[in-house]
């Protein structure tokens, strides 16, 4: 009662009771949308569509004009596309390729240098290129960064200067660089739709279209072997069946996000020959009767970008496919995208987390309709199927084997490069194929199909590097990348580099892989492996992994603790 009378004695308090008109908010909360942040979002993004799928397409636009994505600029995206403020900027945090930067925060330099340090650039030097590069430029002008592998593990060291990479690079390429104001990507000469279409390109689709049998082309590149050649290695003929089996309307999303470090085969196919790998994409979608095409392609291959956008242009100019038939997208930096369904998830403008399956992507993809993924190599093939039949690759046989793979051959060797070789062939003929061993460097060890498959000591040289044949032996060819390691390299370093590799790339969704990864490179860096821990964490991690990624990452710790005891 006593309450009641002090109350009503005070009178109301500004501020605490709020029950007059005019006094709640102005505004909504968070941050505010200012007009000259809103104006700029929508000069650079013209009559492009607001639709959310293409979120990240506008964020590269903001990115590449500003060189980062300002608090101003999110707000102003989410306000133009509709959508929420906490949507946008867990798409934008999420991709290593953008800079948000908040309100008080120093935006980065104009100039970023990109050093790779996946092991064939780290045996290359990386590290000490790195340091030096740090020591001689003026952080206010230029930031160093480490960076995953660029996919020129044949050229290592490189690092990449704004969107031009340096090959072989140094600290006296580097000053030349800037000094050139040489920032841009370099196209490389390649076969254009024109000398193409002059040498009989697209005839096939078109008598295809005309009056082919999809079940007929099915039954030929099942035929030939064909398999998967982004690493799952599953039949390619029989994906066509599964999709068309779904209702439509059906896509095609093609994985050109070759991540995995020590792989570039997909990249030196599409700088050459990128109508091969177009051909048989259409072909694909005409199999599967596709409503459309999301062509994935990762960021770090800008002039693989170009390319592409050139001759979808020319393809549509052709009338070979309707304009906005081919949806050229463009990664942002994020590994877990190789990973097709988290390639999925970022067609749709989301963060790339892989989905939990059932359901597969065959019957529920690109925004849950039946989609077909293939990879840039495996599309290559089915073009060279169709023209000169099955026997393009079930005509070659070696150690029991058949069909050819291509090989991306890097680290202790003489000529790193791709080599086109007998889907049989050993470490030994890889290694002789790419003039043998580099000068002063005995064989230790290889890495058969990137940090994913671990370490296989050079005493295992016999096995042929295939699908289904290094499984024994507790390791898989997957994309076939191939570092070769001397005497002179330690096996426990290279496999501490592939698991900080790991940590850095694990998208966080699950628990084993983001713990587990950051938990081992601490236990790897002991002057002793805690081996019985260390198997504790694996089993964990390959059980427990929503994907391939935290299933695979252990590979690398086993293998050494098996092969190289005396190392750790």
């Amino acid at each position: 009662m006593a309450l009641d009378e002090n109350a009503k004695n005070k009178g109301p308090e500004k501020g605490v009771w709020k029950s007059g008109k005019g006094k709640g908010r102005h505004h909504t909360k968070g941050r505010q949308l200012t007009d000259e942040a809103w104006d700029q979002v929508r000069a650079l993004l013209g009559n492009r569509p607001r639709r959310s799928d293409l979120l990240i397409e506008h964020l590269h636009l903001i990115q590449d004009e500003y060189g980062h994505l300002s608090a101003a600029h999110l707000r102003a995206l989410a306000e133009e596309m509709r959508m929420s403020m906490a949507e946008v900027y867990e798409v934008a945090t999420f991709y290593a390729h953008f800079d948000v930067v908040k309100e008080g925060e120093t935006p980065p330099p104009a100039l970023t240098i990109r050093v790779c340090d996946s092991l064939s650039c780290e045996l290359a030097g990386a590290q000490q290129l790195k340091a030096a590069l740090e020591d001689g430029l003026d952080p206010a002008e230029v930031r160093v960064l480490r960076a995953p592998c660029m996919g020129r593990c044949d050229t290592a060291p490189v690092l990449e200067i704004g969107h031009h990479h340096i090959d072989h690079a140094t600290v006296e390429k580097v000053h030349a660089a800037i000094a050139a104001d040489e920032t841009h990507a370099h196209v490389p000469d390649y076969e254009d739709f024109a000398a193409y279409a002059a040498g009989g390109g697209y005839v096939t689709l078109k008598d295809l279209r005309a009056n082919g049998d999809w079940e007929a082309v099915q039954e030929k590149v099942l035929a030939s072997g064909l398999r998967g050649l982004g690493g799952a290695g599953f039949p390619s003929g029989k994906k066509w069946g599964f999709v068309r089996a779904n209702a439509g309307p059906r896509y095609v999303a093609v994985n050109g996000d070759e991540g995995e470090p020590g792989t570039f085969k997909d990249r030196w196919h599409l700088e050459r020959t990128p109508h091969l790998f177009l051909e048989g994409m259409l072909i694909a979608a005409w199999a599967v009767e596709a409503e459309k095409v999301f062509l994935y392609m990762r960021d770090e291959y800008p002039a693989v970008l170009d390319i592409l956008a050139r001759e979808i242009k020319a393809l549509e100019d052709a009338g070979i496919a309707t304009p906005g038939y081919i949806d050229l997208r463009r990664g942002a930096g994020a590994y877990i995208c190789g990973e097709e369904s988290a390639m999925i998830e970022s067609i749709e403008g989301k963060r790339g987390m892989p989905r939990h399956r059932p359901p597969f992507v065959a019957q529920v993809g690109v925004f849950g309709r039946p989609t077909l993924v293939h990879n840039i190599e495996t599309l290559h093939w089915v073009t060279r199927i169709c023209r000169e039949g099955p026997e393009v690759l079930s005509s070659t046989e070696l150690n029991g084997r058949k069909g050819l793979r291509s090989y991306s051959v890097s680290g202790r060797v003489a000529k790193p490069g791709m080599y086109l070789l007998p889907a049989g062939s050993t470490i030994t003929d890889v290694i002789a194929a790419a003039g043998g061993m580099a000068q002063g460097h005995a064989f230790k060890a290889y890495q058969p199909g990137g940090p994913s498959s671990g370490l296989l000591p050079a005493s295992m040289n016999d096995i042929p590097l295939d699908f289904d044949t290094l499984q024994p032996h507790g390791t898989f060819i997957g994309s076939a990348a191939v570092v070769v390691l001397s005497d002179k390299d330690s096996a426990r370093a290279a496999a501490l580099n592939m698991l900080r590799f790991f940590e850095d790339e694990s998208c966080g969704q699950c628990t084993p892989c983001r713990v587990g990864c950051g938990k081992a490179v601490q236990l790897m860096q002991a002057d002793t492996w805690d081996t019985g821990l260390l198997e504790e964490l694996s089993t964990a991690m390959v059980d427990a992994s929503i994907c391939g990624l935290g299933q695979a990452a252990p590979n690398p710790i086993r293998m050494v603790i098996k092969h190289f005891p005396d190392e750790i």
